[in-house]
């Protein structure tokens, strides 16, 4: 535990430093309040002071966003290739995250003790547990908490289910819907259909557990989920619950493969083979896809006779030159798996539409494909 200092006045004071995305303690730390001019403010942060927000709260979101629009002046726009982009993005909003993160507040018991500020109790409960007395994090850290608590009330309509999936803080949410309907509606292996009261699956990475819901919905007798996240673990067992279907999904502990052998195994693993920065990204970034070679490697031995293994992947990274078409198939010819079949889906999201998106390139040619291997 790290604790941060700063002096109000002549009085020293201290709380306990947090951040979700293991951001290292600031250096220096001022107080600031509503006289902070946005060019100070941006001035301080880039060169590491940490603000501390003392003013209002709606002051301090629009200094945010001013701040923002100084990082944006100074963003390179072109590059020479896909993958140059790419990088070029990453690096961007690491800058990005570095900065805006200095403008910080206090937290008391969760209270924020700001001007015009939301009640953020039940936010932080859902994303930090209980309360220890003060804590420091980023305004924009917790503006993703608050965001994230009214996602989590609100839902995520999922029409493959005809209801709400309920994500929780730090757990990826199945906002594109492409990828839920090619396991909604791929025809099930034969081994599920001979043997339907004992048909088994594993959805391995299950995050809210949509996958695993929609599996269980189409009759599979029994779901067993598992996941790194301890916090999508407990995700996908209260959304389990909330569709009564805890009679057929079995959460499992943390990791990749549960014990035993399934007729049918999902993974759809992080598609980027990146570094993630933060929680959330851990959805959509995977260092050397790990992730994607661990499934590969290990599918054969978890599979029942006549079973089948879905992996659901973008062909992003190929756009983008992270990794090739060969690369993957080389992956399954060396798990000793046959490619049974290929289902392809085009992305409905709006970042493939939007020609402003510094990515539009690749995310315009993006298809999702749900690859059936076997043994």
């Amino acid at each position: 535990m790290s604790t941060i200092h700063w002096t109000t006045g002549h009085t020293h004071q201290s709380a306990r430093w947090h951040s979700e995305n293991a951001t290292p303690l600031p250096r220096r730390t001022i107080v600031a309040d509503d006289r902070m001019k946005a060019n100070d403010a941006y001035r301080q942060a880039c060169e590491g002071t940490a603000l501390l927000w003392q003013g209002d709260f709606h002051n301090a979101r629009q200094l945010l966003k001013a701040m923002g629009r100084r990082i944006d002046r100074k963003t390179p726009r072109t590059s020479t290739s896909p993958t140059e982009s790419f990088h070029l993005h990453r690096r961007s909003n690491s800058h990005r995250a570095r900065v805006l993160g200095k403008l910080l507040v206090l937290l008391d018991d969760h209270i924020l003790a700001l001007r015009r500020a939301p009640d953020v109790r039940q936010a932080c409960l859902e994303a930090y547990g209980p309360p220890k007395g003060p804590m420091v994090v980023s305004l924009r850290e917790l503006l993703g908490v608050i965001g994230a608590h009214q996602w989590r009330l609100k839902g995520v309509d999922v029409p493959a289910l005809g209801t709400r999936i309920h994500p929780h803080y730090g757990v990826f949410a199945p906002v594109r819907g492409e990828y839920v309907d090619l396991v909604a509606h791929t025809p099930l292996p034969p081994a599920t259909l001979r043997n339907p009261d004992t048909s088994t699956a594993f959805d391995l990475g299950t995050g809210t557990g949509v996958l695993a819901a929609v599996l269980a919905r189409r009759g599979i007798n029994r779901v067993v989920a598992t996941d790194i996240s301890p916090r999508a673990l407990a995700c996908a067992k209260e959304n389990a619950h909330q569709l009564a279907l805890t009679d057929r999904i079995e959460v499992s502990s943390p990791g990749l493969f549960p014990e035993g052998r399934a007729d049918l195994i999902v993974c759809n693993p992080p598609w980027l083979p990146a570094h993630p920065t933060s929680p959330i990204e851990q959805g959509v970034y995977d260092p050397d896809s790990t992730m994607l070679h661990s499934f590969l490697a290990s599918l054969s031995t978890h599979l029942r006779p006549g079973g089948e293994g879905w992996l659901i992947l973008s062909d992003l990274a190929e756009h983008l030159g992270l990794r090739t078409r060969q690369q993957l198939l080389d992956a399954i010819q060396a798990a000793h798996l046959r490619v049974v079949d290929k289902i392809d889906a085009k992305p409905r999201h709006p970042r493939s539409k939007d020609a402003t998106d510094p990515l539009h390139a690749a995310r315009s040619a993006e298809t999702t494909s749900l690859w059936r291997l076997t043994a």
